[in-house]
């Protein structure tokens, strides 16, 4: 394997996904480590309540906290939160902007749609005649 290939590695302070349960969807830092398939979560600003939680329900983002203690409490996590403003990080990510999108799209009404793809037809029609002036010229 070659070294250096995982970018994320579980750690405490690491901000996680929750992509599974009541809490889906919503941001929480690892607290502590419990073993090898658990970590203590808790996500204080986004209401995730403190959990041991399994690895293969959350998945870990880019983001950090760095230098937060093992164990540390709610108030001082929820300051660590708000000083590396996570959830504002969070939601420049591409990743938290496509989630948002998907939402957005799953909710439109079947007018919406065909405004949508009506839309999408004309600027389809005005690239295809840009390009076709182009290669004229």
């Amino acid at each position: 394997m070659v070294q250096g290939s995982f970018k994320r590695q579980v750690e405490v302070g690491r901000v996680v996904l929750i992509n599974h349960g009541a809490d889906a969807g919503k941001l929480a830092v690892i607290v502590d480590i419990v073993d090898h398939n658990r970590a203590l979560i808790e996500g204080p600003i986004c209401g995730v309540a403190r959990q041991a939680f399994p690895f293969r329900r959350m998945v870990l983002t880019p983001l950090v906290i760095k230098n937060l203690p093992r164990n540390v409490g709610q108030t001082a996590l929820k300051k660590a939160m708000e000083k590396s403003d996570i959830v504002g990080a969070w939601q420049k990510t591409a990743w938290a902007k496509k989630i948002e999108q998907r939402k957005a799209r799953a909710n439109l009404t079947d007018f919406d749609r065909f405004k949508l793809a009506k839309l999408k037809n004309q600027r389809r029609f005005a690239v295809a005649s840009a390009v076709k002036a182009a290669k004229k010229q």
